[in-house]
């Protein structure tokens, strides 16, 4: 088992900043992937960000050049850098963990509010 928390999100002002953090605790030996998707009302969940544990990075066009994912394994934490934050940014932004077999773990969802 793998237990994630997130933390950081809150509301800002477009143009603004905001960064997330994800702690993992629990079977972190097992844990490949870990990233951020996030859920609009009434959107479909989509990936924002992911980072392999070697550090290779997948990051949604909808965000490339505003969002960074950081991760140091060492402290079991991921990291998710937002500038440049826009109204369409607002969210449930959810972190997530991928095991060496394939089985995703998901924290609890922190609310992201970008106010135009």
């Amino acid at each position: 088992q793998v237990q994630l928390v997130e933390s950081g999100g809150g509301l800002v002002q477009a143009g603004g900043s905001l960064r997330l953090s994800c702690a993992a605790s629990g079977s972190i030996s097992s844990i490949d992937a870990m990233g951020w998707y996030r859920q609009a009302p009434g959107i479909e969940r989509e990936l924002v960000a992911a980072i392999s544990t070697g550090g290779v990075t997948n990051v949604a066009d909808s965000v490339l050049g505003r969002f960074t994912i950081s991760r140091i394994n060492a402290k079991n934490m991921v990291y998710l850098q937002m500038n440049s934050l826009i109204p369409e940014d607002t969210a449930v932004y959810y972190c997530y963990a991928e095991t060496f077999s394939g089985f995703i773990f998901w924290g609890q969802g922190t609310q992201v509010t970008v106010s135009s």
